[in-house]
Order: C-alpha cells, then sequence, then structure tokens
C-alpha cells in the first residue's frame, strides 16, 4: 500500500439521528443545528480544511440532505446579496461552498462508527485519511488535527486523539491504554476499550472523535464482528491494529488538551455557543457582560 503522501482526504460520518435533540432534530439534522450562526458541520468541514484535507466523504443517512444543500451554492441568495451590497453576508454564504471539493455516501443501514468507516473504502483507496467525527468540535485556536497527520506521517500507523476526563466519566468513552514516547509529542496505544466500567478502565484517556487512518484499518474493519451495541466498533478494529504486525500497524495517540465541545450533547452544545460566542468580535462586547449579570443574579 502507498502511504507516503501527505494525507488529503477526510471522511465526515453524519449519518446518526440525533434522539438526545428531539423534537428539535424530528425534521433536520442535528449536524445542522446552529452553533452562533453557521451549522455545527461546518465548523467540523471548516477543521479539515485547515488541516489541508480538500478531498472530503461525508457518511449520511435519511433525511441528511439539508447537509448537502448547505454546502451547496445558491446562485438566487447569492445574487441578492450582490445586489443589495451586502458583500459581507455574501461572503459568509459563499465560505461554505469553498471549503474544498465534498462528496457524499449513505450508511444505509445503522451499524456503528466503524461500518460508517467501512463506507469509505472505495472512496479512500489505498492512502491514509483522517476521520472526523461530525459531533465533536475543535476550537480552531487549538491545534490537533494537523499534529496527528504530522505523526501518522512519522509512525506510520493509525493515529488517535485522547482527551484525560473525569474517571467517574469514562464508561461513556472509548478509553485507552498508553505508554509514552521518549522526546515525543504523542504515545503509543497498547490496547483500546469501548466504554469500559469505571473498575476496569485502564486511564482516563478517552478517545475523541479525531482519527488519521491507515488504509489497513479496513481489512480489519471487514472482519470485525459487531461489539458492544450490535454495533461493529472502530475501536475494535484499532484495538486489533494495536497489536498487529506490518505494514500499517500500530496504532499512536496525541493527548488533546485544548478546547473540544460535544455537539451532540446539550449541555455541551450550549457551552459551545457561549464560548464561540463570547470570543467574537461582533457579539462578546454585549454578551459577557449580559452573562455576568445573569450569573451574579442566580
Amino acid at each position: 500500500m502507498n502511504t507516503s503522501r501527505r494525507v488529503i482526504k477526510a471522511v465526515i460520518p453524519a449519518a446518526g439521528l440525533g434522539t438526545r435533540f428531539l423534537p428539535a432534530t424530528k425534521a433536520m439534522p442535528k449536524e445542522m443545528l446552529p452553533v452562533v450562526d453557521q451549522p455545527a458541520i461546518q465548523y467540523v468541514v471548516a477543521e479539515a480544511s485547515r488541516a489541508g484535507l480538500t478531498d472530503m466523504l461525508m457518511i449520511t443517512g435519511r433525511n441528511k440532505r439539508a447537509l448537502e444543500d448547505h454546502f451547496d451554492r445558491v446562485p438566487f441568495i447569492e445574487s441578492t446579496l450582490e445586489a443589495k451590497g451586502d458583500m459581507e453576508k455574501l461572503r459568509r454564504v459563499q465560505e461554505a461552498t469553498e471549503l474544498g471539493e465534498i462528496h457524499y455516501i449513505r450508511q444505509r443501514d445503522p451499524k456503528g462508527l466503524g461500518h460508517a468507516v467501512l463506507c469509505a473504502k472505495q472512496h479512500v483507496g489505498n492512502e491514509p485519511f483522517a476521520v472526523l467525527l461530525g459531533d465533536d468540535l475543535i476550537d480552531e485556536r487549538d491545534e490537533l488535527l494537523s499534529v496527528m497527520i504530522d505523526v501518522q506521517e512519522k509512525t506510520g500507523g493509525s493515529v488517535i486523539a485522547l482527551m484525560e476526563v473525569d474517571p467517574e466519566q469514562i464508561s461513556a468513552y472509548g478509553c485507552a491504554d498508553v505508554t509514552a514516547v521518549d522526546g515525543a509529542d504523542y504515545v503509543t496505544v497498547n490496547g483500546l476499550v469501548e466504554k469500559p466500567a469505571v473498575e476496569d478502565a485502564p486511564s482516563n484517556l478517552a478517545v475523541i472523535g479525531r482519527y488519521v487512518l491507515h488504509p489497513r484499518v479496513f481489512s480489519v474493519l471487514e472482519e470485525t464482528a459487531p461489539g458492544r451495541g450490535g454495533e461493529i466498533q472502530l475501536t475494535d478494529a484499532l484495538e486489533t491494529l494495536a497489536v498487529a504486525e506490518g505494514e500499517g500497524s500500530g496504532v499512536h495517540a496525541v493527548i488533546f488538551r485544548g478546547r473540544r465541545y460535544d455537539t451532540g450533547d446539550k449541555l455541551s452544545y450550549i457551552q459551545a455557543v457561549i464560548s464561540l460566542a463570547a470570543d467574537r468580535s461582533d457579539i462578546g462586547p454585549g454578551l459577557v457582560p449580559w452573562l455576568k449579570d445573569f450569573v451574579a443574579g442566580l
């Protein structure tokens, strides 16, 4: 397999039902919920674009047509804004269509994240690729994906992102057993467990939704039996690769200590909206004083 060139392909699984946000997601994809004034999914696509990923495949499902529409051109809106001289709003509308080449494929059966990644096999081919979960929003001020790509180039295997969490919360995540690498900004992954019981967790390092994978993961996924929840778990395939030998074997991790929001969780979603809005020059000066007064009055 040829894995020598820079990663340029991204796979973005976005087929989930978003049941935690019902009834808001009854007729609208959860990825289209606005974070300030743009949908959550646009932050993810923009992150991929900033990391140099120009070829993106979005894994969608039923009722996800709005995702395709959002990243498509809308000539009527653009011409209307141009005629009105509203060039700043025109720039914001066109921004989404200029982030890269985006392709779409449906995950017809909800068989888990591992199956969603496997749906990308034909598009990705025999080269390393990134996976960005549509629910995870990484603050653009914090570097993660480009660092992971660099580590993949150095190590030749697969790379995951980890984040320290409260040990009592680890059962909500995939969990990693790791060993430090002398002088390196990454660690070696010895094993992975999907949503372990608190007492069985090997660490408090949780897997978050960024991966840079060697294409060997596809052949492993094809042989991976359904795991927790009856789904094909990407964690199980990476567990296999972590202890495998030969080309494409081995899993390393970058431990992320920046700002990350789970926009599939109600509390974290609200925190993302407030945090990003507070940092905006057009909203922050009015929002922050109001927030201080609001909190003082509680």
